[in-house]
């Protein structure tokens, strides 16, 4: 967690490290806790604390007595104060929901839309459907502090365009930002959906595992997330964590971004997948070189098959998850992280399955394995992860001490 400073100048990070750490107190937290957890001076705690009850995000909860001395007053956080709202734009589907201070889900919405592939009518059902969920809740548009749309790379931030999404046709240079800030008349940041992921692993944990982390996410396309020292890197574009095009040491099929033929992307292409589909003697409705919505369906197909118990879609997966596994071992060799967490929409439907399989192949890749072991768990999060990083993205952005605060002017 960062810790306070006492210059006067920098009570905006202050407030801000102040805010997180009650934020992340379960139990709540008393102002003398608080002081030794921030460094921060009484006073400075004191007078950070009575804006934070002023503006309603904290409360005075109960007293609790430990040893001598006066009572010590437990703040707790106002959950519900400011929400804010997430819009994960996934080729499969489409995921909105809104979270509280805590990162609690209050609403949520999936959208599985056959036009997907025109931009135009899919922002406005985005921004629809954020209207019916603010309305839904009845809290007050000026406790909305924003909505963060999550959307696959590679993208600009700066401009809130998606450039030219491997898997998503017709969306290339794309604006999203501006029209959603336009219907909306809300802040509207845009974040990668693979770092958004990270972001929402980051605010829901508490454990200090999340300060060094990486996290896989597996949805229509494959990517990396990572956090270190507690910092989500995002690299100089907002566009870190593209590992497609890693090795996974198995021939597949000519890569026609990369002209590899044993990277992650080439891999798991859907052709690639619906011909072995095919050769375990799957029949698949979907084409191989379909639409990016019969791709999602071809492999909602293979899932199924796998869950109704059939053996060869079973062990197609766990392949699939296999080449993954590579990769994320790769990525720990290079990191020396201890914790890889694995998310995202196709995830959540298999990970019961493979998750043991790519803890091992995680660990045997691992070349520092004699020094420590790497702990491989699935998200809570479900299908949803996305969506809730959109929407954390927005509280970090408002709420979250950052280190360039202390720059000063």
């Amino acid at each position: 967690m960062q810790r306070g400073t006492n210059l006067g100048r920098l009570g905006d990070f202050n407030q801000a490290v102040i805010f997180e750490s009650i934020r992340r107190a379960v139990d709540g937290v008393s102002r003398v806790e608080l002081a030794g957890s921030t460094g921060l001076s009484p006073q400075t705690i004191s007078n950070v604390v009575r804006r934070l009850l002023d503006e309603g995000l904290v409360r005075e909860d109960r007293t609790i007595v430990s040893g001598p001395g006066k009572p010590r007053t437990v703040l707790e956080l106002e959950a519900n104060r400011m929400v804010a709202v997430g819009i994960h734009l996934d080729p499969g589907m489409i995921t909105v929901v809104m979270l509280n201070l805590r990162g609690e889900t209050m609403h949520s919405r999936r959208l599985d839309i056959p036009a997907v592939e025109v931009p135009e009518k899919t922002i406005e059902a985005m921004a629809q459907t954020v209207e019916e969920i603010i309305a839904e809740s009845g809290v007050p548009r000026s406790n909305v502090l924003g909505v963060g749309v999550v959307v696959p790379g590679p993208l600009d931030p700066e401009r809130g365009v998606m450039i030219d999404p491997p898997l998503l046709d017709g969306w290339k240079d794309v604006e999203m930002v501006a029209p959603l800030h336009r219907m909306l008349k809300l802040d509207v940041v845009i974040e990668k959906d693979t770092i958004a992921a990270s972001i929402a692993e980051q605010w829901k944990g508490n454990d200090s595992e999340r300060d060094n982390f990486i996290t896989m996410y597996v949805g229509a396309g494959i990517g990396a997330g990572m956090v270190l020292d507690g910092e989500i890197h995002r690299g100089i574009s907002s566009n870190a964590g593209e590992i497609g095009h890693f090795s996974t040491g198995v021939i597949a099929q000519e890569c026609e971004i990369c002209g590899r033929n044993d990277c992650l992307h080439a891999s798991l292409a859907f052709s690639m997948i619906a011909q072995k589909a095919r050769e375990g003697g799957m029949n698949l409705d979907a084409p191989d070189d379909g639409t990016a919505e019969q791709r999602a369906a071809g492999m909602n197909e293979i899932v199924s098959l796998a869950k109704s118990g059939d053996e060869a879609a079973l062990q197609l997966i766990r392949d699939c998850m296999g080449h993954v596994g590579q990769v994320a071992g790769q990525l720990c060799n290079t990191l020396d992280v201890g914790l890889v967490i694995m998310t995202g929409p196709l995830w959540s439907e298999v990970g019961e399955w493979c998750l043991e399989d790519v803890r091992d192949i995680i660990n045997e890749r691992f070349s520092s394995k004699n020094v420590h072991s790497i702990e491989v768990r699935s998200s809570t999060l479900g299908h949803e992860v996305g969506a809730i990083g959109g929407a954390c993205a927005i509280m970090d952005a408002s709420l979250s001490p950052k280190a360039a605060a202390l720059l000063l002017r």
